[in-house]
């Protein structure tokens, strides 16, 4: 079930929101959690504790506190969460995307535009999650979003995901589970006991080693060359990736 929470230091307002989205859910029949929040330190410490939302409806100024500044300290704990700020001036506007805003709605907020930005933002949530993992680890929950996965090794009980952008995520479990999951992606390849690769990021393929973008080696083991190969290839093939001979 998606989950939507709702941050404005407004009562009036809040009260608005709630009744928009009561109103959406029944309208559009969607199951939606949502929980309703007067304060932003309020949102902080429960994402502090491990809580997580799809959705984040937040106001820019609050007495105290910038919505783009709290947003900031939101982003050290969940890089996935939509959040859209509500204001009634544009000045924020352009700094909002810095902190990688879904959206900048303008107040009064109308049933239509909510309409609207609730049918966007609850696609978009749903075509993360399609493509996504969910991660749990010591230091709480995460999402990964699968098509930034370069490649998984497994280091006895812990999965260590490597992301396109350098992070590394580690999680419990074991690579026999992942591949059950990853595999009907076909993006995805075994290739080795203890690694699982995309072939998206698939450099080069040699008789020993794969080569991943990042230049990391994963090892083939013996006589398993052609068999990869061969899956790249169709892979590839399917792709309509261009070849050159």
């Amino acid at each position: 079930m998606i989950k939507a929470a709702f941050c404005d230091d407004d009562p009036t307002v809040l009260e608005e929101m709630r009744v928009l989205f009561e109103k959406y859910c029944g309208a559009c029949s969607q199951e939606i959690a949502c929980a309703m929040f007067h304060s932003p330190l309020e949102v902080l410490e429960e994402i502090e504790k491990g809580m997580r939302w799809d959705i984040l409806f937040l106001d820019v100024l609050m007495p105290g506190q910038n919505g783009i500044n709290v947003a900031r300290e939101i982003r050290q704990y969940d890089t996935d969460i939509k959040i859209i700020f509500l204001t009634s001036s544009a000045e924020f506007a352009v700094e909002s995307y810095t902190v990688g805003a879904y959206f900048y709605q303008m107040k009064p907020v109308r049933e239509a535009q909510f309409f609207e930005l609730m049918d966007s933002v609850v696609a978009a949530c749903n075509r993360a999650r399609q493509g996504s993992l969910l991660l749990f680890s010591k230091s709480g929950i995460r999402r990964i979003e699968l098509e930034k996965l370069v490649y998984c090794e497994v280091m006895g009980r812990t999965l260590i995901f490597h992301m396109e952008n350098g992070e590394i995520f580690e999680g419990g479990g074991g690579m026999d589970g992942l591949c059950k999951k990853l595999l009907p992606y076909g993006n995805f390849l075994r290739p080795h006991r203890s690694y699982l690769v995309n072939m998206e990021y698939v450099k080069s393929i040699s008789y020993k080693t794969i080569v991943m973008s990042g230049d990391v080696n994963v090892p083939i083991p013996h006589g398993k060359y052609t068999e990869i190969k061969e899956s790249y290839l169709a892979y590839a093939l399917n792709r309509e990736l261009v070849f050159v001979s």
